[in-house]
Parts: structure tokens; sequence; C-alpha cells
């Protein structure tokens, strides 16, 4: 019993209190690079030109060997669910897509990469951005990753415990097969740009979500946001992004699908000659509402969002000239705290142990007209979404938030909610409220990177 305790005691800790952002040693490299940046912003104004692009990641199964070159695995469990416990994916409800959109304004380019993915890990992250540094040349700021959160994507990718009970049983292939199709969707639509136009619309849509953590007391950012560029030759592509998260359909659903934002993507694309990608929004405690579950719950979300696009697009107001810039702070990330009551949490190397995050994540920002999209390594709450948006508003322009920009370091959730005991607040709480400080602190920074001040200097 006393060798039991012992080796108790080296993997857990009393709780210890969190060490406030402004004396966090790791926030000081952060506040310099956005100084630095602070002078040299990536902006540019003029003509637009845009390509855009896909890749099919549904995979073939039911082969003798994996090869990850050409999509081919014996078996892949589906990502999302650890009730399903790893099993192997039954079949296919709905195709999966890697999608990209490529800008570009004078020297200034981005490309938007849309994956029908739980998340993009960091591993396959790392791999794309290597391709494309070395053909076209492109920087990490310049490389804007999302998935669509489906959690009946494909598995496999990651390695550890924890990453193996949301995905299941680690496939090498896997990520090999996801590098190449997200790299080769990217490459081509940098290399199909053409002179375009591009709009940006909102809308507030609450029938469809939810707060799934604390309910009515807390607050839900409802906004469906979308970009529409338009090429001379007719051909468009919408780019729409919502704050629900793609649970409609659960964990009994064993073949590889979309959810409602498959089904988002599919409806548009029916109606339009171009292309629909999906990006999940600020997703944390925001959950769908829907009036009926499953598949079809799945149809009638995904098919009435589709709709209020569709039939507004029309009045979004599209402009050859555009502003495109692009700003990326490589954060440092503070030690782990993983609480396992309110009590005890685990010992920071115990939690790496379990948790094989790494030692510093990307935050990012893409601005785009009057619009500044931000991208997050995690699940970032709907309500901290709500705050950047108001603080972009007092600067007359506008921000959208989305979701896993290729890596993952959990949820980041108010600091009120963080002494909660639920699946939001502790199991996937691997930081704490000092991430959460250090988050929005740093993101503000690159709204006034991206802002009126970048403007002036055009």
């Amino acid at each position: 019993m006393g060798g039991i305790l012992t080796a108790l005691l080296m993997v857990v800790a009393p709780l210890q209190p969190p060490v406030p952002w402004s004396t966090e040693p790791v926030r000081v490299p952060i506040q310099r690079s956005l100084e630095e940046q602070r002078g040299n912003p990536k902006v540019s104004k003029g003509p637009l030109r845009a390509g855009w692009a896909r890749r099919r990641l549904t995979p073939s199964l039911g082969h003798r060997e994996d090869d990850g070159a050409q999509g081919r695995f014996r078996a892949l469990p589906l990502a999302g669910f650890g009730a399903r416990r790893g099993r192997p994916a039954t079949g296919v409800r709905q195709d999966l897509w890697a999608k990209a959109l490529a800008l570009q304004v004078a020297e200034q380019r981005v490309v938007f990469i849309a994956s029908d993915l739980l998340i993009v890990p960091r591993e396959v992250a790392d791999g794309v951005v290597s391709n494309l540094t070395a053909r076209p040349g492109l920087r990490r700021d310049q490389v804007y990753f999302t998935a669509t959160h489906t959690h009946g994507s494909l598995g496999g990718w990651g390695e550890g415990w924890v990453a193996e009970q949301f995905g299941g049983p680690f496939v090498p292939a896997v990520r090999t097969w996801m590098i190449a199709q997200l790299t080769e969707a990217a490459r081509e639509a940098l290399d199909s740009m053409a002179p375009a136009s591009l709009g940006v619309d909102a809308f507030p849509a609450p029938e469809g979500i939810r707060n799934r953590l604390v309910g009515d007391s807390g607050e839900v950012d409802p906004e469906f946001a979308y970009l529409r560029v338009k090429r001379q030759d007719g051909q468009e592509v919408l780019w729409g992004s919502y704050g629900a998260h793609a649970t409609v359909l659960g964990s009994g659903e064993m073949q590889f699908h979309g959810d409602y934002p498959g089904v988002w993507q599919e409806s548009v694309e029916a109606e339009i000659r171009g292309m629909a990608l999906f990006a999940a929004g600020a997703v944390g405690s925001h959950g769908p509402r829907v009036s009926r579950s499953g598949w079809d719950g799945a149809q009638e979300l995904g098919r009435s969002l589709a709709r209020r696009v569709l039939d507004r697009r029309e009045q979004c107001d599209v402009q050859s000239e555009v502003v495109l810039g692009s700003v990326a702070v490589e954060f440092p990330l503070p030690t782990l705290r993983v609480r396992l009551d309110e009590h005890i949490q685990l010992r920071p190397w115990a939690a790496a142990r379990v948790l094989p995050v790494a030692e510093t994540t990307v935050l990012q920002g893409v601005r785009i007209g009057s619009w500044i999209w931000l991208s997050t390594p995690c699940d970032f709450s709907g309500e901290l979404a709500l705050q950047l948006k108001a603080r972009a508003r007092d600067a007359g322009l506008h921000c959208g938030v989305t979701s896993f920009n290729g890596d993952y370091v959990g949820y980041v959730i108010p600091t009120r909610y963080q002494s909660m005991d639920s699946y939001e607040s502790r199991t996937m709480c691997f930081y704490g409220p000092t991430l959460t400080d250090g988050f929005m602190e740093t993101l503000g920074g690159i709204l006034e990177l991206l802002g009126p001040s970048a403007e002036r200097r055009l």
C-alpha cells in the first residue's frame, strides 16, 4: 500500500493556483513578437486574384495493407467520440473533402484550407506548411487552417492516450494521406488564381445554436458569417463559418460523414457554379439546436443555413479591390494544469505524458476587406469570441473567430466557468485561466496589428 501511495504522489499534486498572465514568463516573447510586427504589418491593398480547389479525403477501406499515398486502408476508426472506443468505420454516408481558397493582392498571398476533419493535427499541419514553404514559398502566417469539426471523420492520426481516446488507434499512414490531400488542394488553388471580386456578409441564426455548457445563463454567438468570392467567368466560392458544434449525429453513427457542415456544403454547391467551404467557428461551449436527431437533424440544420446564405448572396456586395493581410504569433505555452477534481491535479510531467502537446502553438489573423479572421488551436469559446467581435466593432471593423488552426490545446473558455466540474472545464481544459487570458490578450494584439493602424501605412 505504501508503494502505491508513493507512486500516486509522484503523479498527482495538490491543485496549484493559476499563474496570473501578467506575471507568466512566456508572456514576454509574445509581447516582443507583437511589437516587432507592429512596425511591419504584412498588409496590401489592390486588385484581387483568387483560386480554389478540392481533394477527396474519404478513405478507401478493406485493403490488405495501409497505403497512405493512395488513401487505401485496411480499416480506420471514426474520430470524435470516446464512446466509440476506437471501433472501425462501417462505410461512407458522405464524402469528406479538403478544400482550399487562395487569395492574392499585390505580393500578399493567403490560402485557407478547410477540411472535413475533427481537428487539423499538429503533425499534419507541420507537414503541409513544410510542403507549401518549399513550393510555392509561403510563410506560416499565409496558411490558414480550419476544420468543420465533424465527429464522423478520419481517425487514427494521433499518438498518446488522449488522442487515441477520441481518434482511435494510431495509423501512421493516415497522416501521409491527409498531408498529401491538403497540400495538393492548396497548391492547385494557388495555381488557379485569376481576377476576382470579394465580399463578406453575416446574419444572426440563433435558431440553430445553444450554450451547451451553462444553458440559458450563458451567452451565445449566433452569427453565421460567409465570404463570397466571384471570378469573371461566373464561378464563385462561398466560405461559411458558424459556432455550433458538428455533433448532431452522435457516437452511434459509424459511417464517415460531415454532419450538418457537410450538408451545408452539398446544399450550397447544388445551386452555385463553384465550391463551398465550411469553417468551425468558436465552437467551445456551443452546441447545435435541432428538432430532430441523427441524419434528419443534420439535414435540417445544414439545409436551413444553406438556404439563408443562398437567398442573401446576391445582395452581398463584392469588390475587386480589397485589403489583404496576415499575422501569425508563435505562442509559447504555459505549464499544463490538468485538474482531476477541485483539490488535485496531475503533475506537469505526468500531464505531458498523457497530453503530448508541443511547447509552442500559433495564433493567427487574416485581414480581408473590413473583416479580420482570427484562427485558434483549440475549441475556442463562443462567449470569448463575442468579446473579440465587440472590440473589432469599436475599431470600425468586423471579426470572425475560427477553431482548429493546425494544432490542438484543448478548450479555451471564460475563466468564470473553469471551476465547474464538466467535460469542457475540467477534462478538456488543459491549461486553466492562464491560457484564456493569454489568448485573449494576444488575439486582441493581432486585431490591432491588422486594424486601422495597418490601413494608415498602405
